[in-house]
């Protein structure tokens, strides 16, 4: 109890072949390979969002560095 054997094996994809039929199967089998790839290029984005969101650093309170900075600090330094 609590493990297959073969035999159990053997008597689910009789069920499945039942259940489906023979010519339905790899049809079933290609929609699951497709679910699977589906879900790992969503694993795959998600990890690149997260990774892009990870390298770009918001320093808070901290003026930006543009021209108009740039020139305040010439005027204090002229005075």
């Amino acid at each position: 109890m609590g493990s297959f054997s073969i035999w159990h094996w053997i008597i689910v994809l009789l069920i499945v072949l039942l259940l489906f039929g023979a010519g339905k199967l790899p049809k079933v089998m290609g929609d699951l390979a497709k679910g699977v790839k589906s879900f790992k290029a969503g694993l795959q984005d998600d990890s690149d969002d997260a990774a892009s969101g990870a390298n770009a650093k918001v320093i808070p309170n901290q003026p930006a560095n543009t021209a108009e900075t740039a020139a305040k600090k010439d005027e204090a330094v002229r005075s």
